[in-house]
């Protein structure tokens, strides 16, 4: 039948199936986030474009809306220097505007030469003026009503659209009502391509004698005046304002009639229409793929180290319940060779004591000889099981701190001298060396201290070969330590193995380890020394033998 595998094994399997599993969901989750990265960068690359043109467009809202709107202040009372002057500040503030015409007007229910007529009431030009970048002095004046007849279709065109609008409201108009936004703009602002006319907004007052001219048959009128301004647009020098850079590459106003697959088929590109007086122009938007593949890359990777640090967390607890398993199978195995082992060394004892037992039971006369001899076995084989049992609890209360250190003054030399003649009596053919340094006392616990020595001397001589049993023992003093050497000849100590021999149960697997040993020896010294608040440390070679060194505070 075949030996039960120990279960610790088959959850190594259960762990590798785990790191397999969670390794497919990192590729999984780098793959499905990188999608929905780029589906993000893709989505907001459409949707950006509006923020873009908003900003970009905040100039002429501020134009349009504001200083626009300012001439009606004037209540038609500009002149051609006062518009002169309101021209330069537009001009300076906001690049776009190219030029602006002034049309100086009057209404009157009179004939005017220059200018239309609704029913009785005429609108007519006193002057036009235009003020620009780079017009001389001499071009300003456009025509003066001191040339009638020399106004242009051309020139009167924006004049006749406005003057259009106003008759057609006065013609309906309910002059109890207030103006609401909407009308304002319906009826005073005439909007084309690249282009923007304003009249002036008259008083209340004005409307009611404006539709009282135009509809009824009044005695010949005052000249009432008005202004309309006409603003000449270009959509070129609009500052664009790309505010989402990490997207865009390139953002340029284009015709709507741009095409970009026939211009730039290897961009990716995107275009919203211009509002307003630019509605025949389009913010067009391009970047090439290797940029918007950069934005990609930037924006997944903080995801990326977030799913490898959760990957990297997952796998650290992999390997600490590995580690752990590994620990536990370790120490289950080393419990397994105690049990053995420790059955072993009571089992030896005891079927000699029962050997001897039966022996004398069954024997009719005992020789002073025999009772002798038996005797001595009995009492050795008691010793050896009562050294175990102390071994064993002695180390249970070090490990549970459940002793106390009884601190006395040791003479050293005597101390050490009594443990090393005890030794070659029981081991004659023990060669054991004493050297002590010019220290002479140390306060310790003599029990502790000797349990120490007792150790590491049986382990030497358990661990040499025959003819080397071999053992110097050094004490001097090292600052405020008071240290133990204890060098021997022995058969030493592989490299791979020197930091597992101070762990509970542990035993090199060696011929002399084959009678049995229960692995306490050294862990026992270990928990010993830690208990004294010093240390141990561990010199070897194979072959060699083996230098342990034990420093207690002095």
């Amino acid at each position: 039948m075949k030996p039960k595998i120990l279960s610790y094994r088959r959850n190594y399997k259960l762990i590798a199936a785990f790191v397999v599993l969670i390794t497919v969901v990192l590729v999984f989750a780098l793959l499905v986030s990188f999608r929905l990265t780029k589906e993000m960068v893709q989505n907001e690359f459409s949707a950006a474009k509006v923020d873009v043109l908003e900003k970009t467009m905040q100039p002429f809202n501020a134009f349009f809306q504001n200083k626009i709107p300012e001439i009606s202040f004037y209540q038609g009372f500009l002149d051609s220097a006062s518009a002169a002057d309101y021209a330069q500040g537009v001009l300076k503030n906001y690049p776009f505007v190219q030029r602006i015409y002034f049309y100086d007007a009057q209404i009157s229910n009179r004939d005017l030469a220059d200018g239309l007529k609704a029913s009785n009431l005429s609108m007519g030009l006193k002057g036009l003026y235009q003020f620009g970048r780079n017009i001389g002095p001499d071009s300003v004046v456009l025509f003066t009503a001191k040339k009638p007849g020399s106004l242009s279709l051309a020139d009167g065109d924006e004049f006749n659209k406005v003057g259009i609008k106003l008759a057609s409201y006065l013609s309906t108009v309910d002059t109890a009502e207030v103006l609401s936004g909407e009308k304002l703009f319906n009826i005073f602002y005439n909007i084309s391509n690249s282009r923007i006319t304003y009249m002036n907004v008259p008083r209340r007052d004005d409307i009611k004698t404006y539709k009282a001219l135009m509809l009824k048959k009044l005695p010949p009128s005052p000249f009432f005046e008005q202004d309309v301004l006409s603003f000449q647009l270009d959509a070129s020098k609009l500052h664009i304002r790309n505010s989402h850079p990490e997207l865009y590459q390139n953002v340029e106003i284009k015709p709507l009639a741009f095409d970009p697959v026939l211009d730039k088929p290897h961009l990716i590109s995107t275009d919203i229409a211009m509002p307003s007086a630019f509605s025949n122009y389009k913010l067009y938007f391009s970047s090439s793929k290797a940029f918007v593949n950069k934005e990609v890359s930037r924006r997944f990777l903080p995801v990326g180290l977030g799913i490898f640090l959760v990957y990297g967390i997952l796998l650290l607890l992999v390997y600490q319940i590995a580690r752990n398993l590994k620990a536990n199978q370790k120490l289950f195995s080393l419990q397994y060779d105690f049990i053995n082992n420790f059955t072993h060394e009571f089992k030896t004892p005891v079927a000699v004591i029962k050997i001897a037992g039966n022996n004398i039971l069954s024997a009719k006369e005992l020789s002073d000889l025999e009772r002798i001899r038996y005797g001595k076995i009995l009492d050795e084989e008691a010793d050896k099981l009562n050294d175990l049992m102390n071994k064993l609890l002695s180390f249970t209360q070090i490990e549970n701190k459940s002793i106390k250190i009884k601190s006395e003054e040791i003479n050293l030399e005597v101390f050490a001298q009594n443990i090393v003649d005890a030794f070659q009596l029981k081991y004659p053919d023990y060669d054991l060396q004493l050297e002590v340094g010019v220290v002479k006392t140390f306060r310790s616990d003599p029990v502790l201290l000797s349990s120490l020595f007792y150790n590491l001397i049986e382990n030497a001589y358990k661990y040499s070969p025959a003819g080397t049993k071999y053992l110097k023992i050094s004490i001097f003093k090292r600052k405020k330590n008071m240290v133990f050497i204890f060098k021997d000849k022995g058969i030493g100590i592989a490299k791979e193995e020197l930091k597992n021999i101070f762990e509970k149960f542990y035993r090199i697997q060696n011929r002399y380890n084959q009678q049995g040993s229960v692995g306490l020896g050294l862990a026992f010294c270990k928990e010993l020394v830690t208990f004294m608040n010093g240390s141990i440390s561990v010199k070897s070679k194979p072959g060699k033998g083996s230098v342990f060194e034990i420093s207690l505070p002095a």
